[in-house]
Order: structure tokens, then sequence, then C-alpha cells
């Protein structure tokens, strides 16, 4: 009768060991929490549906060519600075007769793609930088933080106005300027993340039992960072699009005749007098990008924020 009951509680525990795996594994992961969280925020989630039509709408650059009639480089001198809505120009034309809602797509494209990859380029040297200072630690850590501290003491405007002068750099170089001075805050960042994971217990713990160091910084480190990079990563992009904007609009960004949105505003104030809105529809678009863009990364922020629970 004892051998009976003891087997009943063997098989009891079994079960209960079972339904609390099943629990742990129908348990939402970190990721979707932080999905769900960023779902109730209807500011955060309305402003990535809105961003979402804006992207869709610069991508689409070649279809409103087709639907406009116009291509973002031709002009029609006859028809410069045609009102809105007249003679088939829907948003009017330039000081060069060109058509701005084609220009404006096309110019927004490229605003974006120079912010995009230059937000990659930074991630990808940042927190290379930050993840081998804060991993090794010692002397490799202090030779990079002091380098980067000099950098820093740097105005990054006025190096990055130096640097687009010197080199005149096109769509495809301007990215790499503008990561060359950006990537050093995110370093910073990557590397303290890094200091923090690194003391933990499980990391002691993999390191005891004889994972190796690459493995250590790869898979276990890098993973517990993600979150903060893509926080990072919704934030920074805003910034970068109003950089390339300034460039553009000083002259030593992306050059006329290809458009951006930037360079479109400082085509548009030599007529703002009589045509304010050649300056405004550009200037608009970088406004609600960029604080579409902003109020998602303030969500994204909040919804990995460790120390807000589930509402």
């Amino acid at each position: 009768m004892a051998a009976t009951m003891d087997q009943v509680q063997t098989l009891s525990d079994q079960a209960q060991s079972a339904l609390d795996r099943t629990h742990l594994k129908a348990t939402p992961g970190y990721y979707k929490r932080s999905w769900q969280r960023f779902k109730q925020d209807k500011l955060a989630l309305g402003s990535l549906i809105v961003l979402g039509v804006v992207v869709v709408f610069v991508f689409s650059a070649p279809l409103i060519s087709l639907l406009t009639g116009f291509t973002p480089q031709e002009n029609h001198l006859n028809a410069k600075l045609t009102p809105m809505f007249t003679d088939g120009y829907l948003l009017g034309s330039d000081g060069n007769g060109r058509d701005i809602l084609t220009r404006l797509v096309y110019g927004g494209r490229i605003s974006l793609t120079i912010a995009l990859i230059s937000t990659v380029t930074t991630l990808l040297i940042g927190g290379g930088l930050g993840l081998f200072a804060g991993y090794m630690g010692r002397w490799w850590d202090s030779i990079l933080m002091r380098f980067i501290d000099v950098l820093l003491s740097i105005p990054a405007l006025p190096l990055l106005i130096l640097i687009a002068t010197i080199y005149s750099p096109g769509p495809y170089q301007l990215p790499l300027v503008l990561a060359a001075v950006s990537w050093m805050g995110i370093a910073r960042i990557v590397r303290g993340d890094v200091l923090r994971i690194k003391a933990t217990e499980y990391i002691e713990a993999a390191r005891v039992v004889g994972v190796g160091g690459p493995r250590i910084a790869f898979k276990h480190i890098l993973p517990n960072a993600m979150p903060m990079l893509i926080v990072f990563t919704s934030l920074v992009i805003p910034g970068l699009i109003i950089a390339e904007a300034g460039l553009s609009f000083l002259g030593i960004g992306v050059q006329v005749p290809t458009p951006s949105w930037g360079n479109m505003m400082r085509d548009g104030t030599r007529y703002f007098r009589g045509y304010p809105e050649k300056v405004l529809i550009p200037g608009l678009m970088i406004y609600v990008t960029s604080l579409l863009i902003y109020m998602v990364g303030s969500g994204v922020r909040d919804a990995f924020d460790p120390r807000i629970g589930d509402q």
C-alpha cells in the first residue's frame, strides 16, 4: 500500500512538472510582451501606421511618377512656379518647372535611404566597438573610451560641415559621413550595457562551464543588448533625417538635380515671399516624418523598459 502511494505521488509530481513546463512554453516571450505593451500605446501605434503610409508613399516613387507623368529631373521653364492643382501639377512646380509631387516622393526616398544606411553603419561601427570594449575591458576599454572622449569633445555639426565641404559626398557617400560623426554615442551606450550584462550570474555560469569568449559575446551578451539597440535605432533616425536635410539645405549634401527634402527647401527659399508652399511642403514632410519616427521610438522605448509591467 505504501509503495502504491509513493507511485501515485511520483506520478502526481511528474504531471505537475509537465503542467509547469507547458505553462512556461505558453508564457509570452520578452519581445511578444513588449509588442503587447506597444499595442496598448495608441499614440505610438497610430504613429506607426501613419509612418507606414509615408514609407509606402515615398518608396512607390516610380508609380507616382507614372501617375503624374513627370520625372524628378524633367523641367518645363514655361510652367515654372505653377500653383497647386493647376495644369496637372498637383502640388505645383518649382522655379525650374519641375513637378513638386514627383520630386517630393523621390526626395523622400533618398532622404529616408540615407538615414537608414547611416543608422545601420552607426550601429555596426559604434555597436561593434562598444561590444568589444565592454567585453574585453582592461586597457582595450581604456584606450577606446579615451579615443571616443576625444571625438565627443569635437562639436559634431562643424565637423560634419567640414567633412561634407571637403569631400562633397553624393547620396551614397553621405550616409558614411553622417555615420562617421554619429557612432561615438552608441558605442558608449553599448559598452555600458555590456558591462552590466557581463556582471550577471548567468554570464559567470557560462564561463564556469567553459563557454568560449566569442560565444559568450555573440550568443549571450549581444542578444540581451538588442532591446537597447532597437530603442536607439528608432530614436536616432529622426536626427539623421534632419542632419541630411540640413546639409542639403546648406548646399553641401545631396546636390541638385537629384532631389532631397533638404535641397527642395533650399530651392524654394528664393520664392518664399510669393510661393511659401515651395518651402513648406518639403519642410512639412521632414517635420511629420521625424515626429512620427520619434513617437514610434518613444513607444518602443516604453515597451522595452523592464520597469514597466504588463497593464
